[in-house]
């Protein structure tokens, strides 16, 4: 047996309970108080602690093992925490307390070395999940709309130069795979089989600790941006403003005009800052998903081909390219989306900018009422925009005019709405 065949051997090996004889500490997912629930521990220097697959920082754990690889970081590094706790209190809220509302992020991640001090103070390798700061962002384009009235400078939320304040929040993944499978409809054992044999069998853990429930998985997580004050997203007698935006480094930041992702991003801005100075509240979810998380390579490969393609580009075979290379049209999975709006208590959407039917229906499932949604004005959409535009219509992407009832449109699908 060579050395690599016995290290295999030994990895599979230790990452069935039986060989450790160990009792995870155990995860109540869906209790109210943290002690019960129990914390997230992804540690990498003690195994006898850990009751989590994978590890923290998602897929920022391959550079961190560069790091260690060539010396620039010591395995047993525990972080010191100190002045490191939310900017802002957020929740507890009572979405916090239904498992099957928030499966995909650690409710407590943000609080998790406040809470469970006593793990700490054991010697527990804990690590929050999520970081709550104050903040301004600066967009140029806001700078035009207070020159042009749409905005006006308050010099509280919006500033003469065209900085916004902020309560910003980073998210790292945290999946409750009993509560994920259950939200796709599978069963837990295919979900993890699934898993393991689509990262070419990263995490044996999957398929060989059927005791441990949570997954952190390698991939990017979401940043949240609030406008105004964060206790008005749950006050119902308050208006609130929300776009929800999935990543596009082409337009978000290097201003590609060929899609309409950053006007949107920058008119839902608009949208939260308007409403904030209503004395209410704007959020801006904006999620790592590059090229509706079919991965930005491919992104440009359907680019090349659709630019290429007999008649050029067109509408008509604009999602049909992305299916010869991608074999989907989107892996986005707007179920998960909602999570993010629980762990923040909220109940009532006044305004939601956007035109994604998907994302609309996604939220109306998870119980989240929304009021009225906003298109993108016509004249903010990219001449280079249109063809994507008219694919997104034709491909039912969204609709013009009142969406029907959720209720109804699961019933017309064959499916049962389980809120």
């Amino acid at each position: 047996m060579t050395d690599y065949q016995a290290s295999t051997k030994h990895i599979v090996l230790t990452s069935h309970p039986g060989s450790f004889r160990v009792q995870p500490t155990a995860i109540h997912w869906g209790h109210p108080d943290p002690l019960q629930r129990g914390p997230v521990i992804a540690t990498l220097t003690n195994a006898s602690q850990r009751n989590a697959i994978g590890t923290h920082t998602g897929s920022y754990a391959v550079y961190r093992a560069l790091a260690v690889a060539q010396g620039l970081l010591e395995t047993n590094h525990r972080p010191d925490f100190t002045h490191t706790a939310p900017a802002v209190a957020i929740g507890p809220h009572p979405s916090w307390s239904r498992d099957d509302a928030i499966v995909s992020l650690d409710p407590f991640g943000a609080v998790a070395c406040q809470v469970f001090t006593e793990f700490l103070q054991q010697g527990y390798d804990i690590r929050p999940t999520i970081a709550v700061t104050k903040a301004h962002i600066h967009m140029p384009e806001l700078q035009d709309a207070i020159a042009q009235k749409r905005l006006e400078v308050d010099g509280t939320i919006l500033r003469t130069e065209g900085d916004v304040l902020v309560t910003k929040a980073a998210i790292e993944p945290v999946w409750y795979l009993p509560g994920i499978a259950k939200r796709f409809g599978i069963d837990d054992a295919t979900l993890r089989r699934t898993l393991f044999e689509q990262t070419g069998g990263m995490f044996t853990e999957l398929v060989t600790r059927s005791d441990l429930d949570v997954f952190l998985p390698p991939i990017g997580g979401l940043t949240v941006y609030i406008v105004g004050p964060v206790e008005a997203i749950t006050d119902p007698d308050k208006p609130l403003a929300v776009r929800v935006h999935d990543e596009c480094n082409g337009s978000d930041v290097f201003g590609s005009d060929i899609c309409t992702c950053r006007p949107y991003l920058v008119h839902g801005l608009e949208e939260c800052i308007q409403t904030a100075q209503a004395g209410g509240a704007g959020l801006v979810v904006y999620n790592r998903k590059e090229g509706r998380a079919l991965g930005e390579v491919t992104k440009f490969l359907v680019y090349n081909a659709r630019k290429r393609q007999e008649g050029g580009d067109r509408a008509e075979a604009y999602f049909a390219r992305t299916e010869c290379i991608a074999g989907a049209q989107d892996m986005r999975f707007q179920e998960l989306m909602p999570d993010v709006l629980h762990w923040l208590g909220i109940t009532r959407i006044d305004r939601f900018v956007s035109m994604s039917d998907m994302k609309y229906d996604a939220i109306c499932r998870s119980g989240i009422e929304i009021v009225d949604r906003v298109s993108l004005p016509e004249e903010r959409i990219p001449a280079d925009a249109y063809v994507e535009i008219a694919a997104k219509k034709a491909a039912g992407y969204y609709t013009e005019g009142p969406r029907p009832d959720v209720a109804e449109l699961d019933r017309t699908r064959g499916r049962e709405l389980d809120v």
